[in-house]
């Protein structure tokens, strides 16, 4: 099975603007070449005799002599303008297939070759446009390895290793050329089959647990339980489709494992509505009793070690229920109540960066989601901002680029009446999400934060060095700063400051504290080996640091 998580761009590619401009340049050269000599011409037939005309040819030898002078003239003036336009639409073009390379790389999983979790949510985002668009209908398959943990105890991690490569292997081995596999969690799989129905999915997926169950060359046999559903059978959202078969799945789970079925929606119904109700229960009473506290991660100068600012994130506290940020999250997108727990995160980062200093930024995370909600807005921001005495000039909103954008006009007035006031627009997780440079060719961001995957992945593969290399380059023509995120080893530290990216964050710099008071941190010190802060960690940073991602 040919796992390639790119592999349907339904988007029809523009012409290029240069391309457009060179052929205008050409016409109009043509055209001031033909049209004098044309009106001379014309001219001597009808005005002059023929004696007249013999007498006039050096005349018009040299009106033709003075319009190829000015011909060549133009050509060169043209030339020297559209140059540097070349070389910048080479660069962005260079950058796209880099770009693409090193995505690819990102959205792979490194134990089994199948697409990662990432991938694999981009990937059910385009089968559902496919199938709005075109009516083509989308199965998806569930696997839960059944005894994984197991093996882990009984024979070690690297056998457990080996059987998950194996099971990789045999969904590659076992699926059509279009079908689409991923591994989205530990011992959990995702197969996506475009063209399929209930009844087609469950065949394909039983006939993958025979094989599985039969001894390959010594292998052991890979017992799992699996959930099947379909668009638009059953289901036509994402959540639906997914919330179905992960719902067949753990039935299977519970009743005897080993074993696959379809969601059937009276026996599944119910629990799946009380399960949404209690979360959706559980984000209100996170928003109404404030149930997040803020933290914040430093971002530094990479060249002076000074902290130039903070990153605001939010973690759910112990009485919330939840255990992580990302729980959290995707809870609430489950149940549509994402704008509303952005919003709650938004005060409580505000309102606990109170201590910072008034040269340091405060870069705040916000969904396009919220950012498109009808209910935002640019006055209510500033009036939060108004209320804990922040200037807005100190204040950079970070719009993630993992996100698919709805709608791209509301998304840009909103942002640009942020900006109209004084705020900052960074591109977020830029290199992870599904827009590609979409959001970069589209808006103008003040900062470009590259995403991690890309960082750690400089450090080890050309490829994304020389993406990272041309992203620099072109924040540097956009006069955006670029900030590397994920820093977590001396060398992605080495290559991005060679790199010549201006600021960066990560664990290796400084994990989210409780307090927004770091001033500085010693680079020569990290460089060497040890992290030396300009201030000793209090308990609080420190049972922060253990917190959620960095």
């Amino acid at each position: 099975m040919p796992i390639s998580p790119l592999h349907r761009d339904d988007t029809p590619a523009a012409p290029s603007p240069l391309r457009l401009v060179r052929l205008r340049l050409r016409l109009a050269l043509l055209t001031m070449a033909v049209m004098p000599m044309a009106i001379s011409m014309a001219l001597m037939n009808a005005l002059l005799t023929p004696m007249e005309q013999t007498q006039s040819i050096y005349v018009l030898l040299v009106m033709v002599a003075l319009t190829l002078l000015l011909i060549a003239l133009t050509v060169w003036m043209s030339r020297q303008v559209l140059r540097p336009a070349e070389e910048l639409d080479r660069s962005r073009s260079d950058l796209r297939k880099m770009y693409e390379v090193a995505r690819a790389d990102s959205l792979r999983d490194g134990l089994t070759g199948l697409g990662n979790h990432r991938a694999f949510q981009e990937e059910l985002d385009r089968e559902l446009e496919w199938y709005q668009r075109y009516k083509v209908p989308v199965a998806l398959l569930l696997i839960d390895l059944d005894n994984l943990k197991l093996v882990n105890d009984s024979a070690g991690h690297a056998a457990g290793d080996e059987m998950l490569r194996d099971m990789g292997k045999l969904i590659a081995e076992s699926g059509r050329y279009a079908d689409r596999a991923f591994r989205i969690g530990g011992d959990e799989f995702a197969i996506l089959l475009p063209h399929t129905d209930v009844d087609g999915a469950l065949h394909i997926a039983r006939r993958l647990q025979e094989r599985a169950m039969q001894p390959r060359g010594g292998a052991r046999p890979i017992p799992f339980s699996g959930g099947v559903s379909a668009c638009p059978m059953l289901a036509t959202t994402r959540s639906q489709l997914y919330a179905q078969a992960d719902a067949a799945l753990y039935w299977c789970k519970r009743h005897g494992r080993a074993s696959i079925d379809v969601f059937h929606p009276v026996r599944d119904r119910a629990a799946n509505q009380e399960a949404s109700n209690e979360l959706s229960a559980a984000i209100a009473r996170v928003v109404t009793e404030r149930l997040v506290r803020p933290v914040y991660q430093p971002i530094v100068d990479l060249t002076t070690g000074r902290v130039i600012g903070f990153e605001g994130l939010s973690r759910p506290t112990a009485e919330s229920g939840f255990a992580d940020p990302g729980s959290m999250f995707s809870a609430a997108e489950a149940v549509g109540r994402t704008v509303e727990l952005d919003l709650s995160c938004l005060h409580a980062v505000i309102a606990g960066s109170r201590q910072m200093s008034v040269d340091q930024m405060l870069t705040i995370n916000i969904s396009p989601r919220t950012v498109e909600a009808p209910h935002f807005s640019a006055d209510a921001l500033m009036s939060l901002l108004s209320r804990y005495s922040i200037a807005p000039e100190r204040v950079v909103i970070e719009l993630t680029e993992r996100e698919k954008v709805e709608d791209l006009n509301r998304l840009q007035a909103n942002l640009g009446a942020l900006q109209r006031l004084g705020l900052r627009i960074a591109a977020d997780d830029v290199g992870a999400g599904n827009a590609g440079l979409r959001l970069l060719s589209q808006m103008r961001f003040d900062i470009v934060k590259i995403d991690l995957s890309l960082v750690q992945e400089g450090a080890e593969r050309d490829s994304s060095r020389a993406v990272l290399r041309s992203l620099r380059e072109l924040a540097a023509r956009w006069q955006a700063t670029v900030i590397a995120e994920g820093l977590e080893t001396t060398s992605q530290l080495r290559m991005v400051r060679e790199l010549g990216v201006g600021a960066g964050q990560g664990y290796l710099l400084a994990r989210p504290m409780a307090e927004p008071t770091m001033q500085s941190v010693d680079l020569a010190a990290i460089e060497r080996g040890g992290v030396i802060l300009a201030r000793t960690p209090s308990l609080g940073d420190a049972l922060n640091a253990s917190v959620g991602p960095n």
